[in-house]
């Protein structure tokens, strides 16, 4: 294969090289990770981010993390509210806040936060719904949160319900959080008259906050309207997602995969709408292509949160992928030659950034063979689709955390 034109592709990874790849900058600039867990993965991450924001002006930094535990780090490190090991302990999900990198990155926007007006600082932001892959959170905070700030600034005839009729509808959080109900479809709640219910009135609290955002926006402020219109993108998401994990038929996973990317890309576009943003997340739920996975038995293909953004916002969405050359410590060797990884892994860098459409270009005539991982928590590359990323950070060999 050509590799003189492979190495024209390559530059020093950082936000400049970045930022050379696009014709201007994104309003959501997106950088995907192959798996979980890996702490150089965030090491690099955490150099980028602070780069982008100190360079570029990017003002949220938004993370594969529950949307709704995200709020009290972004009240850390936007308004100093709270301690560092609290936030790092209830505000985030996927067991992220045990990760150094992750506490670096929070630790190191409070510090940039500290001495800057409001409008310069930069906020935190899980776009994840309350989700995990083996089931989702209870509606109450969410649907509580909305009512509550409706509730204080809206004539009491406008509200559909009150606060005591959500309560006996929602009953006990344990009903929603069942943890057989992701394998049993008749364990869910989901579509119970109770939550059929609590549906229609989520439905009509969200088009009250809409009727009245001259009145609440006035009332109170956009942030505090922004974050009331967060609850109920979140409620109306998890009453859906509730709903269909009690379906029975065969279209149930991939209904459940494709509805939380969905929820992912609604949090990013609400974002966006407040200005530039950076994201972090597997690359699976930030490409631009369809994604799928196996489970179950099945393979379930759905449209990330990524393609849906993207197709969205055009030109304004960026999207870096990354992939690695080793993670020996999981039992995933050096690549094959043939493969997409070989190819970079026989250069002469320990980390780089390619130009996804240009080494597309290079390779057009010799294209690559799929790289197989032993592993299931790694995701290798598609070589199919190197042109529809704007760059792909390579980074050789993982280190042991």
């Amino acid at each position: 294969m050509a590799t003189t034109d492979i190495k024209d592709t390559i530059h020093a990874v950082g936000a400049a090289a970045v930022m050379g790849l696009l014709p201007a900058r994104p309003g959501v600039l997106a950088l995907g990770e192959p798996t979980h867990g890996e702490e150089m993965l965030l090491e690099v991450r955490n150099e980028l981010f602070r780069e982008l924001v100190e360079q570029e002006g990017y003002r949220t930094v938004a993370i594969e993390s529950d949307c709704l535990r995200g709020l009290a780090v972004d009240d850390y490190v936007t308004a100093g509210k709270g301690t560092l090991d609290e936030v790092m302990e209830h505000g985030f999900s996927h067991g992220w806040g045990a990760s150094a990198s992750n506490r670096e990155l929070v630790r190191w926007m409070r510090a940039h936060n500290a001495d800057k007006p409001a409008p310069e600082r930069v906020g935190f932001a899980g776009f994840d719904g309350p989700l995990e892959i083996t089931g989702a959170e209870s509606p109450r905070l969410a649907l509580l949160a909305l009512h509550g700030y409706l509730a204080a600034r809206v004539d009491a005839d406008l509200l559909p319900c009150a606060t005591a009729t959500l309560d006996d509808l929602l009953g006990p959080d344990g009903r929603w959080t069942e943890p057989a109900a992701m394998r049993d479809p008749s364990r869910s709640v989901g579509q119970s008259a109770d939550a059929r219910r609590l549906r229609l009135l989520a439905d009509d609290l969200v088009a009250l906050l809409a009727a009245h955002e001259p009145h609440l926006v006035a009332a109170t402020s956009r942030d505090e309207f922004d974050r009331a219109g967060l609850y109920g993108r979140t409620a109306v998401g998890l009453l859906r997602y509730h709903h269909w994990t009690a379906d029975d038929s065969p279209a149930r996973l991939t209904r459940l995969v494709g509805l939380r990317d969905q929820m992912m890309a609604e949090n990013l576009l609400a974002l966006a709408a407040t200005g530039p943003v950076l994201v972090h997340a597997h690359n699976a739920h930030l490409q631009r292509h369809e994604s799928s996975m196996p489970m179950g038995g099945t393979l379930l293909r759905w449209w990330s949160a990524g393609a849906l953004v993207g197709t969205r916002l055009g030109a304004e969405y960026a999207f870096v992928a990354t992939a690695l050359g080793t993670i020996r410590h999981q039992g995933v060797d050096a690549p094959p030659p043939n493969t997409l990884e070989g190819l970079l892994y026989a250069l002469p860098h320990d980390r780089l950034l390619a130009d996804g459409p240009r080494l597309a270009t290079a390779l057009r005539d010799t294209p690559p063979e799929p790289r197989v991982s032993p592993w299931f928590g790694y995701a290798p590359l598609d070589p199919t689709h190197l042109a529809d990323s704007d760059g792909i950070v390579f980074l050789k060999d993982m280190p042991q955390n």
